[in-house]
């Protein structure tokens, strides 16, 4: 193979679009890039063609978005790089975790088939689908009761987001689709099994969100503890051949070739998550180098040598990232989507005229006037929250908070109050990292909010120590391209590609004294304010959750089930 003339297209499933971007084998260098956004977005209040209203903290796509991003995104990337199709050797996918795909057999979505499109449950599940909190706690109440020893290596707590609940779900409130599915797959796997005619489970997502470790998943008897009826969930609906990252998970069919205007028979990488397939991009492939992939959530990725229990992570899972080395993942359920909720529905008409002015758009404007401001100016602070907390309360029932505003509080001051909280949130996860013995000794920021110059140091104030940057815009689609060019041949293994193709600025942004000292006051305080109100001080924010959601119920006339 000749590397200096041969292409990898690597393709980032994110939660609002999907992105496809050309790279080189050689060198990593990205030639073009492409995005499409999903034409359905995200569905968090009706189906598209009606049928019963979506409870509170449901979030639920539709597939045929996945595969237009391939009919689109793909070919007009191909286009703006200006190469010949024909040199393209292999392509790979991440998607968002934990993204289900309740399918037929044959890998039809439920959704599709006649007599399913109006039953909410036969769509995918997004990862940010909430409404499973209630399986959550009770897989984790059994779990504990049993002593189950896989318990701890998701630092104690399974989360409402990953696999296990959201199935207990479907087969609780629809039975009928719980029923009619013959596979529960995650959508890093669907997307492949669309590109090859094969379905390969990922050894990412099966460890990850699927409890699977040691070669085993929980045992059949611990799932009729939570319901009769689910005791075969893993033989009957999840369990799958298991495909290890950078592996080929087949070749690219004369449907899906004819899709993306690639050729047929190239190689098809195994199935991989939008943040454990960045690191090797920021070359964060050895133990203690940590990855934040900072977008509308973040996902903390990082490698040990050995598994170790850390409160409230999200998994410790063999062979995670990179072959050889434990892989830990952690997150924050909201970061640019709670800026994102604060600019749409807290900003004044007049702030938003007087960015425009200055050609600004509303996120410049507020980080300008909030970089003004001296630590602590603003009298606040926020718990972060307003998408749950998946570490390390793991909790999604929790929501936001603003303490000390008052009549002479700006958006500034709040905006800026919720960059730092963001902050303190990423500390939360990796003094727990640190305090467990696995200990953080570099930390890289990938995706759309590295940008924010404000942010970056503000979390390198917090944080105490430097951030190094992923030198590309498209860090999880580059990743995806190294693994691609492995399943190619190109490159031995994952740690090689890394080297050859990532691409890293070590060290961008330097903590001031100064500001560490006074962030240390601040985080004080948020930690007594996240231990009270995350830790059983005060359960205020699960009563008011369950206020809303028997006001809601009360005004609901059909069953989630089908539509009236």
């Amino acid at each position: 193979m000749n590397l200096a003339d041969s292409y990898v297209i690597g393709v980032d499933y994110g939660t609002l679009s999907g992105r496809a971007v050309v790279v080189r084998v050689s060198d990593g260098t990205e030639l073009a890039d492409a995005a499409y956004p999903y034409p359905h977005a995200v569905l968090t209040d009706a189906l598209p063609d009606g049928g019963p209203q979506l409870p509170p903290d449901w979030a639920l796509q539709v597939p045929r978005d996945y595969v237009q991003v391939l009919q689109h995104a793909v070919p007009e990337a191909v286009r703006k790089a200006g190469i010949d199709p024909a040199r393209v050797v292999g392509l790979a996918t991440d998607f968002t975790a934990c993204t289900m795909v309740p399918v037929t057999a044959d890998g039809v979505p439920l959704c599709e088939q006649p007599g399913f499109a109006n039953r909410p449950h036969a769509y995918v599940k997004l990862w940010r689908h909430h409404a499973a909190q209630a399986q959550a706690d009770r897989i984790n109440e059994l779990a504990a009761e049993r002593g189950e020893s896989w318990l701890s290596r998701y630092g104690g707590l399974v989360s409402s987001e990953w696999e296990f609940a959201k199935g207990l779900q479907v087969l609780e409130e629809d039975p009928e689709v719980y029923a009619a599915m013959e596979h529960w797959v995650e959508a890093a796997d669907w997307i492949v099994w669309q590109l090859t005619g094969s379905y390969v489970r990922n050894a990412c997502t099966a460890g990850y969100k699927g409890i699977y470790q040691d070669g085993r998943y929980p045992s059949a008897d611990f799932l009729a503890g939570l319901n009769p009826d689910f005791a075969g969930f893993v033989t009957d609906k999840l369990e799958h051949r298991i495909g290890q990252l950078g592996d080929s998970a087949g070749t690219l069919s004369a449907q899906a070739a004819a899709w993306t205007g690639l050729p047929e028979g190239i190689a098809v990488a195994v199935g991989n998550v939008d943040a454990h397939v960045t690191a090797p991009a920021a070359k964060a492939v050895e133990p203690g180098q940590m990855v934040a992939i900072m977008g509308t959530s973040t996902c903390h990725v990082m490698s040990a040598e050995g598994p170790a229990d850390v409160p409230g992570m999200c998994g410790a899972v063999d062979g995670g990232i990179v072959d050889g080395l434990w892989g830990f993942e952690a997150g924050q359920s909201g970061v640019g989507d709670i800026f994102g909720w604060f600019v749409r529905t807290c900003v004044p008409p007049a702030y938003v005229s007087a960015a425009a002015e200055r050609g600004l758009d509303v996120h410049q404007y507020l980080t300008e006037l909030a970089s003004r401001q001296a630590i602590g100016e603003h009298g606040l602070l926020a718990l972060d929250w307003h998408s749950g907390n998946r570490s390390v309360l793991v909790d999604h029932e929790l929501s936001g908070v603003f303490v000390g505003q008052t009549l002479a509080t700006a958006p500034e001051d709040m905006y800026r109050a919720l960059l730092e909280a963001t902050a303190f949130g990423t500390r939360v996860i990796v003094e727990a990292f640190r305090d467990s013995g696995v200990p953080v000794r570099e930390l890289t920021v990938a995706g759309g909010l590295l940008k924010n110059r404000l942010l970056m140091q503000i979390y390198c104030d917090v944080l105490n120590m430097p951030i190094s940057v992923i030198a590309s815009e498209q860090g999880p689609a580059l990743g995806s391209a190294i693994h691609a060019a492995v399943a190619a041949g190109a490159y031995p293994d994952i740690r090689a590609a890394a080297e050859a193709m990532g691409n890293v600025q070590r060290n961008a942004y330097l903590p001031d004294p100064e500001n560490v000292r006074a962030y240390q006051q601040l985080f004080e305080e948020y930690r007594t304010l996240h231990d009270y109100f995350g830790r059983g001080g005060n359960n205020v924010m699960h009563r008011l959750k369950a206020m809303r959601r028997a006001a809601v119920a009360g005004r609901t006339t059909s069953p989630i089930g089908v539509s009236s």
